[in-house]
Parts: C-alpha cells; sequence; structure tokens
C-alpha cells in the first residue's frame, strides 16, 4: 500500500472512528430508557460501513464547511433512519442476521422488533429537527420516498413484467434517495450555492443507483463474507436489474426456464440461474451501468475545487461502486 493509499485509509478511518463514537454517545446517553435501546443500540452499533455519514461529512467539507460537530447530528440523523428501514425491512424479509448478529424479530419478537425501528425513526427526526426546516423537510420527503418505493417493490415481488424502469423508481426512492438527502442537507448546513446542492443532491442519487446495482450483482456473485447467503434477494422474490435484463433479453426454453426458476428458487437451482443470467450477459450489462452511473457522479462533483475533501469523497464513491467486485 503506497503512503497516499495509507493516507486516505487513516482520514477515512478517523471520520468513521468520530462517526461511530457520536452514536456510541447517543446510545449510551439513552440507555437508562431500557430494552428497546438495548436492542436498538446492538443493531446501530453492529459495524456498518457508514458510508451516508461519511459522505455528509464530506459534502459539508466540500461545500466549505469547516466544522465537524456542526453536522455530524445530522449526519447521525440520517444514520439511524437508515438503520431503522434496516430493521424494518429485516422483518419484511424473514432475515435471520444483520451485520453479523441477529435481528431483533429474532431474538425479541417481532412487536419489539416493528418498536425498535420505530424509536430509531424518532431519535433520528429528533436529531434532524436541530436544523433548519428545509433540511427538515428534506428528512421528511426522503422517508415518505422511502415508504412508497417499499409498497411498489413489495407490489413487484416476482412480477416478470417489471420494467427497468419500475426497478430504477424503487431504487431511487429506498436507496438513492438517502444519499442523495443526505449530501444535498450537508451542504445547506455548509451554506453552498444552489448549483452546488444540486450537483450534491445528483451526486448522491448516481452513487444511490450504483450502490443498489453492485448489491444486485453481489447477491448473485458474491460470498458469505458478505455476512448473508447468495441468492437472497432471488428468494424473497425481488426483482434485481440482473434478473430484469435476461427476462428481457431471453427468449423461448430459457426465458420459460428463468421465469419457473424465478417462482420457483431454492439454492439447487443457483447454477441454473447463474448460467442463464450469464448467457443473457446480464452481468456485464449491470457492471457498465454501475461504471456509467460511478462516471455521472463524479461529473458532478467537477465544480467544487480540489480539495483533500474531495478526493476523499471520489474514493468512498468508488469504494461503494467496485465493492467486492
Amino acid at each position: 500500500m503506497t503512503q497516499v493509499h495509507q493516507g486516505v485509509e487513516a482520514s477515512l478511518n478517523a471520520l468513521r472512528q468520530k462517526i461511530d463514537e457520536s452514536l456510541e454517545e447517543m446510545i449510551a446517553s439513552r440507555i437508562d430508557s431500557g430494552e428497546v435501546v438495548e436492542l436498538s443500540g446492538k443493531v446501530l452499533l453492529a459495524g456498518g460501513k457508514r458510508l451516508r455519514p461519511i459522505m455528509m461529512c464530506l459534502s459539508y467539507q466540500i461545500a466549505g464547511g469547516e466544522d465537524l460537530s456542526k453536522i455530524m447530528p445530522l449526519a447521525m440523523a440520517f444514520e439511524f433512519l437508515h438503520t431503522a428501514t434496516l430493521v424494518h425491512d429485516d422483518i419484511n424479509d424473514g432475515a435471520t442476521h444483520r451485520r453479523g448478529v441477529p435481528t431483533i424479530h429474532e431474538t425479541a419478537g417481532l412487536s419489539k422488533a416493528i418498536i425498535a425501528g420505530d424509536w430509531l425513526f424518532v431519535q433520528g427526526y429528533a436529531l434532524g429537527g436541530q436544523y433548519n426546516q428545509d433540511i427538515v423537510t428534506n428528512i421528511a420527503n426522503c422517508c415518505s420516498s422511502i415508504a412508497v418505493s417499499e409498497f411498489s417493490q413489495i407490489d413487484h415481488i416476482q412480477n416478470l413484467r417489471t420494467s427497468p424502469e419500475d426497478y430504477i423508481s424503487i431504487v431511487k426512492g429506498k436507496t438513492a434517495g438517502p444519499f442523495s438527502s443526505g449530501c444535498r442537507s450537508a451542504g445547506v448546513v455548509a451554506k453552498a450555492t444552489e448549483e452546488q446542492l444540486d450537483a450534491l443532491e445528483e451526486f448522491g442519487v448516481e452513487i444511490g443507483i450504483a450502490y443498489q446495482l453492485v448489491d444486485d450483482l453481489l447477491d448473485l456473485v458474491g460470498d458469505e463474507m458478505m455476512g448473508k447467503p447468495r441468492g437472497c434477494d432471488v428468494l424473497e422474490g425481488k426483482m434485481t436489474l440482473p434478473l430484469i435484463h435476461s427476462l428481457t433479453l431471453s427468449h423461448g426454453k430459457d426465458r420459460e426456464r428463468l421465469a419457473d426458476i424465478i417462482n420457483n428458487f431454492d439454492d439447487s437451482l443457483f447454477d441454473e440461474l447463474i448460467d442463464l443470467l450469464t448467457k443473457s450477459d446480464s452481468f456485464n450489462y449491470t457492471k457498465i451501468l454501475i461504471r456509467n452511473h460511478f462516471d455521472r457522479a463524479l461529473r458532478y462533483l467537477e465544480i467544487f475545487p480540489e480539495s483533500s475533501a474531495k478526493s476523499l469523497l471520489q474514493t468512498v464513491a468508488e469504494y461503494s461502486t467496485t465493492r467486492k467486485l
């Protein structure tokens, strides 16, 4: 590892540590509230890449912000809100583990898991509520879009007619929205210009889409080091882009077989599924899209002057779109 890479990694680790310490202090200050804080805190503090709060801190800095203490409560707000969605997602998906620890509904039951997710949402809103009305509205719109997209994703479970446009609409609300809203909100705190705010927002959209596309691929080509078995998305009936692309390009018996595998998936069909996706070149197609969204994201950062924060944000963006591929 070169000295430059070591310096970048050290800077990002230091920032991640600041975020983790702030989250730990927040949970510790509320631990007297009992089991709901204990259960929620275990999920919140169980690791995670902290990509959203890190990107928010760096967005704040490239827009001219200098005092990280001014952005930290907002960065934490988005991490609380993100974790709340994970708790509720795990309930919907029937997941047994998250970030290497048992999910709340597995250890404490469905009712307590729902309430823990609600508690995390409330804490996120309380932290975000320290800021001005533009930011509060931004957070509210982001969370509303997540809910709308969740409903849409449920309606598209095992729906073989799901189009790429349907997919992108869901991803923009569910995955890209928090990236986009977080980066723009960070710019508001830094008193960025309207042009800079729009650039940060679009940067977040593009990285968020690319991030989800990487997740789609990792579900199919990843390994158990990811912390979940392969093919989870297919087993849950989620129509990810590689499946949608392959259904669009496949014909005759291949398409019939692919549809049958999607509708009746289990692990014994995994290798056959991979063969069909490879035959339609759906993996390469998805990789090309990831690169396109990444390139567009970096172009949105061109209006900002060169700085160490900008270099770090570009590095985080690259990691978000290339991890383990």
